[in-house]
């Protein structure tokens, strides 16, 4: 069986290197396929050497090849994964964000057939996908980056931030498609209790999950010490992120 890519990015300094490293423990505790993990980084510093990282890649539009991103929006790079050519990676690809929890087998994302597969986002009933995992072949998406250097001014208008923009573009070709609602669950939406009960009992693994989003507030190590990060939100405790987040 050939190798598969597990591919995330990081750069900046909001996620230090300890996201990536526990990222690639659970990968490894949650893959029986033989793959390749990969961080693209604009610093390696304390990357567990076992991890094979890379710089992250010159798309040939200066506000993403300076580091900047979305100058006037969001500054995430993540589009640079969609260089042509990625290094020497080729072939399925499936992309992780750093703040995510690991809850399942990840076998089975490489199964579904599809050129672009995402997360469905879920307050929202158009195209938009949640970037948080995705599928996509690496280094078969150019006219992504073609499309988005030659209109940035027009796409920086019309689109709140990346992920709106990279799942209406492949919604535009025709190639979107979506995760089971039930593999990546959104910690805040379907793990956290609703209303007075989140004040009595810790948030949980919604059944069949295998990934767990953390977007906004809050982070797994806030999570782990029930600490909410907004003042209307109760968080307590929660055990087994503690015991997975490693």
């Amino acid at each position: 069986m050939d190798p598969v890519n597990i591919l995330c990015v990081k750069w900046g300094t909001k996620y230090g290197p300890e996201y990536v490293n526990k990222l690639h423990s659970m990968v490894q505790r949650n893959m029986s396929r033989p793959y390749r993990f990969v961080c693209l980084t604009d610093d390696e510093t304390g990357i567990d050497p076992a991890i094979e990282t890379f710089a992250l890649p010159p798309i040939g539009i200066p506000e993403f090849d300076a580091a900047t991103g979305w100058t006037r929006l969001h500054g995430w790079l993540k589009v640079t994964v969609f260089a042509v050519p990625l290094y020497d990676l080729t072939g399925p690809t499936l992309f992780l964000d750093v703040d995510i929890v690991i809850t399942g087998a990840l076998d089975e994302f490489f199964d579904p057939p599809g050129d672009f597969i995402v997360i469905k986002e879920w307050d929202k009933r158009d195209e938009t996908g949640n970037t948080s995992v995705f599928r996509f072949t690496a280094g078969a998406h150019a006219a992504l980056i073609a499309d988005l250097a030659k209109s940035l001014d027009t796409v920086q208008r019309d689109y709140r931030n990346e992920q709106e923009f990279v799942t209406s573009w492949f919604s535009r070709q025709g190639k979107i498609s979506y995760w089971p609602k039930s593999w990546c669950v959104s910690f805040k939406r379907h793990c956290m209790h609703r209303g007075i009960m989140g004040f009595f009992k810790p948030a949980r693994i919604p059944e069949g999950a295998k990934v767990v989003v953390f977007h906004g507030k809050p982070n797994p190590p806030d999570a782990i010490i029930g600490r909410s990060g907004k003042w209307y939100r109760r968080v307590l405790p929660v055990d087994w992120v503690r015991e997975l987040w490693r």
